[in-house]
């Protein structure tokens, strides 16, 4: 379980800089992106959704996780987004993403 455990903070800018190396049309989502959601949050949050959000919001805080994944957190709508990408095989894949409460934003 080690693997989802962020191992080290990345930049902003740094990792903004890595996102936009790959850009929007290299973003993938499956089903497993929107397994935390129930029906009514599929029809707002599409990827189209979260793509805008992972490429026009600033994130407050990057972190690498042990498995290589980027978890980023976000304020979006006064709550705490937190997505997970991984990028592979030059695509930039949402691997889940979910609202967090304050106290669990991790501190690194």
């Amino acid at each position: 379980m080690d693997g989802n455990k962020i191992k080290a903070k990345v930049e902003v800018d740094d990792f903004l800089k890595i996102l936009r190396k790959y850009g929007r049309d290299k973003v993938e989502c499956t089903e497993h992106t929107f397994f935390r959601l129930d029906e009514a949050q599929r029809k707002i949050y599409t990827c189209e959704k979260i793509t805008e959000i992972l490429f026009q919001t600033r994130p407050f805080l990057v972190g690498e996780q042990f498995n290589s994944n980027y978890a980023i957190f976000f304020k979006y709508n006064k709550k705490v987004l937190k997505c997970i990408i991984s990028l592979k095989n030059n695509k930039v894949n949402i691997v889940t993403f979910y609202f967090i409460l304050e106290w669990q934003i991790p501190t690194i």
